[in-house]
């Protein structure tokens, strides 16, 4: 009977003893994650402590960049204003001079490209797109920008061609379709080399209208296809001129499309040239 009851004190003696030493491990346990936690949030008070300075930080960016851009925006503009008015009296300029004539017709045309561009990024990123549709004839609005673009195709050589009927109506914004066949127009004329052909055309194709610029240039890869319309992408083929670019045109001409709610498709082989293809509905 002294044994069972020995027996049975041990018995209890070892479970105080197990459970005194678990209630140990389980007190130093919680101490751990206590001091764990503590690090965490404390950790998580610097991130966002840092996130908050970086975001300051990319928020004064924008705003510098936005600044340097409107006021890029002026000198630009004047200047290519009197390019345009020495090209009425280029017959009184030798052919060296009317060389560096077109040179630095172009190296405006692509600064100012460049400062619209980012201009147009800021406002989306800031503001958005704010459309104002109107009712308007396309080809109307479309010609007098090819005409524009044609002086400075024939700087590089470059033969731009326009097919539209007298007449395709549509309701949109005239401001933001015209900054897209701009960008796309640019494009072109960038990526085709001296001697080649740029091809803008327009069709009423029943409740839609579609406008096509399309070139004989370099193309773009399988590759550089599937990054087209990002922000800021540089792509693996180079304009054929030197120009500079952003890497926002396409990715302003898609936001554009999309927000008109219309489609953009691209059709290119390396080599043989590029198609970019809007269509916009009628009403919207």
């Amino acid at each position: 009977m002294n044994n069972v009851f020995i027996l049975l004190g041990l018995s209890i003696s070892i479970i105080i003893a197990i459970r005194i030493s678990a209630f140990r491990k389980l007190k130093k346990q919680t101490r751990l994650i206590l001091l764990q936690s503590h690090e965490i949030q404390k950790q998580m008070v610097e991130l966002k402590e840092q996130n908050q300075k970086l975001n300051d930080l990319n928020k004064e960016k924008q705003q510098i960049i936005g600044l340097v851009s409107h006021d890029l925006k002026g000198p630009f503009n004047r200047i290519y204003a009197l390019i345009q008015l020495m090209s009425l009296s280029a017959e009184n300029l030798t052919a060296e001079q009317i060389e560096y004539h077109g040179k630095i017709h172009q190296i405006v045309a692509d600064g100012l490209s460049m400062v619209r561009n980012m201009i147009d990024n800021q406002k989306f990123d800031d503001v958005g797109i704010d459309l104002i549709p109107a009712r308007g004839n396309l080809t109307a609005l479309v010609a007098p920008l090819i005409n524009s673009y044609r002086t400075l195709a024939e700087k590089k050589k470059i033969t731009v061609h326009f097919d539209a009927p007298n007449e395709v109506l549509l309701i949109m914004d005239k401001s933001y379709v015209t900054r897209v066949i701009d960008n796309l127009l640019s494009n072109a004329l960038k990526f085709s080399d001296p001697g080649l052909s740029v091809f803008v055309a327009l069709r009423d194709a029943g409740d839609r209208v579609e406008i096509s610029v399309r070139d004989q240039g370099v193309g773009i890869s399988p590759d550089d296809q599937a990054k087209l319309f990002q922000k800021y992408q540089r792509l693996s083929a180079r304009p054929t001129a030197g120009e500079s670019s952003t890497g926002l045109g396409l990715y302003i001409v898609k936001t554009i499309v999309d927000e008109m709610d219309g489609e953009l498709a691209c059709e290119s082989e390396e080599g043989k040239g590029t198609c970019f293809t809007v269509r916009l509905k009628k009403v919207s």
